[in-house]
């Protein structure tokens, strides 16, 4: 019987197969794969490392992935680390030290990394040297360290929070945005051959229908559709079998699960539709404020269910209709 580090590394092992290593294996997001293309193509024509580059937008979109594919077209090894794991100054200087040169730092959550370790991080984007401080009181001294020419690539779901010091110091910053329902279609068909499994285009389109217009979701929907079919020794995800999987995890058509109706439901039945502020959803929810700026709300949006005005968050008529909750008018708080 396989343990459960056994299993999880194995989870780890597939998702990593699901990610595309080129170009041509990644789907969507066009402009932003041309925009990096061309940076790439440009820094290998001057033989230097390519600028630091910024990707920001919801969980899932395929910031990290892009990394990868950047890092394998300058045929560089790839660090990665995330701004929560970065705590002190010395931790920042080990990672930047054990660089080699022409190396993609890949610097996850960027939003979060310590303001400290923050400021040591402009001259090493900018001039590539770290300015230490030895010592204390009047024993201190500074010391410059160099470090090799490297690419630092930063994902973030929440830009806003991003200081403008390091912003400014990404020489270009792209905006990944949710998927059209052809390229998740497109995503699921290459994923099912990578998970040696067939799946018909009904099938497909109904998952694509129901995964947020993100490949994460799509492939995750797509990894509990195998099972049903494997349960019933099928070697393809039929239409059938991709309802069944989506009624069974309770995915309505619109893609929504039960968390996303409950505060669809919080806001109508305890705020009568609202205009209701995040601190009091978050609340009512029993949800952290960032699980529903980042999770729930972006989706909810897409969707044409949830409004915000400058009173807070409310519910659309469109809500109303997809919940079969009778719509009353409210006044516009716009």
């Amino acid at each position: 019987m396989s343990s459960p580090k056994s299993i999880k590394q194995a989870d780890i092992l597939l998702d990593s197969a699901l990610r595309p290593k080129t170009w041509d294996s990644y789907i969507g997001q066009e402009k932003i794969k041309k925009n990096v293309q061309i940076i790439i193509a440009a820094a290998k024509k001057r033989q230097e490392a390519p600028e630091h580059v910024l990707f920001y937008g919801g969980p899932g979109l395929g910031k990290t992935t892009l990394s990868h594919i950047i890092a394998n077209e300058m045929g560089a090894e790839m660090k990665i680390t995330s701004g929560p794991a970065i705590e002190r100054a010395g931790d920042l200087v080990a990672i930047l030290s054990n660089l080699s040169e022409g190396d993609v730092l890949f610097l996850d959550e960027c939003h979060r990394i310590n303001k400290t370790c923050e400021e040591y991080l402009y001259s090493a984007m900018e001039d590539f040297k770290l300015n230490l401080i030895l010592g204390k009181g009047p024993m201190a001294r500074t010391m410059e360290l160099k470090i090799p020419r490297f690419t630092l690539i930063g994902a973030t779901t929440r830009i806003a929070l991003i200081s403008s010091p390091l912003r400014d110091r990404f020489g270009a910053t792209f905006q990944l945005c949710f998927y059209k329902n052809e390229d998740i279609e497109k995503i699921i068909q290459r994923s099912s051959q990578v998970l040696k499994i067939k799946i018909t285009l009904p099938a497909a389109k109904i998952i694509a229908q129901r995964s947020r217009f993100t490949p994460r979701v799509a492939n995750r929907l797509l990894k509990r559709a195998r099972d049903f079919a494997q349960i019933k020794e099928e070697d393809t995800i039929t239409e059938e079998i991709a309802q069944e999987t989506l009624e069974a995890l309770e995915i309505d058509e619109m893609g929504l699960e039960n968390e996303d109706r409950r505060i669809l439901k919080i806001i109508i039945e305890k705020f009568n539709g609202g205009p209701v502020g995040i601190q009091a959803l978050a609340a009512a929810a029993a949800e952290e404020e960032d699980a529903i700026l980042e999770i729930y709300e972006p989706y909810l949006m897409q969707l044409g269910f949830i409004e915000r005005t400058h009173r807070g968050r409310m519910a659309t008529k469109l809500t109303y209709q997809h919940l079969r909750i009778e719509y009353k008018k409210q006044d516009s708080l716009l």
